[in-house]
This record gives structure tokens, sequence and C-alpha cells, in this order.
């Protein structure tokens, strides 16, 4: 069985995350949406809601794509996770030159850890390459339209989150 690992900290999950773990779910039999706890990066939701908005959306995509999709939490090395999911492969998105470099980076270290496990990268459809969850936050704070970057189960959590629902 392959095993693909997407991790991230999907706060919250946009529709560029889907993209990639349809587009993943394509490559592997099993795909595991690694959730990063990340304390550093003050997530807008709790580790608890951003796996289930995640499960909630790969529902769906799981039916339609005929892979497994699991969601797990997770807090130690990246190469730690993979290992304990079973992962053969991360799957890696990339959105710009910008990313390219720090995933560059970070394949090097995961490969100095753990040489089994091979990282594969798939571009964000170009409708999607300029969302960042960050960003999606940002706007929703500024009370712009982010319903063309999520799904509208996301939207509806992102702004009763913000007090803008």
């Amino acid at each position: 069985m392959r095993i693909g690992l997407y991790p991230g900290t999907f706060d919250p999950v946009t529709l560029g995350h889907l993209d990639i773990i349809k587009r993943g779910a394509a490559l592997v039999d099993r795909l595991v949406i690694g959730v990063a706890i990340n304390r550093d990066k003050g997530p807008l939701f709790q580790l608890e809601e951003r796996v289930e908005m995640i499960e909630s959306e790969c529902e769906a995509l799981s039916k339609l794509t005929g892979t497994e999709i699991v969601v797990h939490p997770f807090e130690n090395l990246l190469i730690d996770c993979a290992k304990d999911v079973g992962a053969q492969v991360i799957v890696r998105g990339l959105r710009a030159v910008a990313d390219f470099e720090y995933e560059y980076q970070m394949v090097g270290m995961n490969r100095s850890l753990d040489d089994s496990v091979e990282t594969v990268f798939l571009m964000a459809e170009a409708r999607h390459q300029a969302i960042a969850s960050k960003l999606v936050k940002e706007i929703a704070r500024l009370d712009g339209d982010i319903s063309k970057f999520v799904t509208p189960l996301v939207r509806e959590r992102v702004l009763k989150r913000l007090g803008k629902a």
C-alpha cells in the first residue's frame, strides 16, 4: 500500500489545500493529512477545529478519488510523523518560487534524517496559486470576501471566529 503524507497547519484549510489533497490522493492508496500543531504560529483555530474542518472537507474527496484520506495531528518532526503513519512519500504543494527555496531546504534536511522517504511537489492550480491561509485570515479581518478562497463551510467558520457572522 502506498501511503502519502500531506503536512500543514491548515489554519484554515483553503481551496488551494483541497486542490493539492485531491491531486495527491491520485498518487497514493492512502493519504494522511498531517495537521501541525505549531504553537509558534498562533493559529486562529484550535487543533481540534482544524482537524474537524479538514475531515469534513475531505469526506467527499475520499469518495470522489477512491483513496482513503485520514487526518493525523502531529507535533514532532515531519520525518518522524511520516514514519509514524507509514508514509513513503511526503506531498508538498508549491505556489511560487519563494516556496521552492524553503521546500528545497526541507527536503535536504528530511533526506539527511531518513532517505527512505521521498518528497513529491505538486504545483497548485493557477487559480489557487495566490491563496495562503494567512492572507485569507487578513482579508476576512478587513471585511473582504473570502468566498473565492475557501469552501462555504470554512468561510462561515472563519467569519464566526472573527465575530463577522
